[in-house]
């Protein structure tokens, strides 16, 4: 397997792993669904052995906190990203607006992907935005929890209302 094919999967498999676990969030403790999010999140962990070891942990943590969101639907399509740059401390942030199309007041977890020029995954955040009023925008920041050197782009890798 190729690095970049590893890569590939461990995010569709996060990605995977974040809709099982909140289509199954229901609480009535669907032991079918916990399992097939545990052997996704399993999954995930061995494919990003290729990733940097800061790049692996950021992505460990993104996905459990994507996971504790219950009761979320997807809000991917309600997610703009403004243009990168590099703060005083060296790190990539992105200014990030959601739109609250509800009719009530809610929150989002939004995942944000960092890649290098490359395609590759160098880090991953979630930017919680709380009490968004019924309609109304909501603003926030994605910020790197390291580093990162050269060509970075941005993408929304999930987003979640609830």
């Amino acid at each position: 397997m190729t690095a970049r094919w590893v890569r590939g999967a461990a995010a569709g498999l996060l990605a995977g792993a974040v809709l099982m676990g909140t289509a199954g969030c229901s609480g009535d403790g669907d032991n079918a669904v916990s399992g097939a999010v545990s052997e996704a999140a399993s999954a995930v962990a061995s494919a990003a052995e290729g990733l940097s070891q800061a790049a692996s942990q950021a992505v460990e943590k993104a996905e459990k906190q994507m996971a504790e969101v219950k009761n979320g639907v997807d809000a991917k399509d309600q997610v703009t990203l403004g243009d990168p740059t590099t703060d005083a401390d060296g790190r990539t942030t992105v200014p990030l607006t959601v739109k609250n199309t509800d009719g009530a007041t809610r929150s989002f977890a939004v995942q944000v992907r960092f890649e290098d020029g490359d395609g590759k995954l160098v880090d991953m955040v979630v930017v919680t935005l709380s009490d968004v009023p019924a309609g109304k925008p909501g603003e926030g920041t994605a910020r790197s929890t390291h580093k990162l050197s050269g060509t970075v782009t941005p993408t929304v890798a999930s987003a979640l209302r609830y």
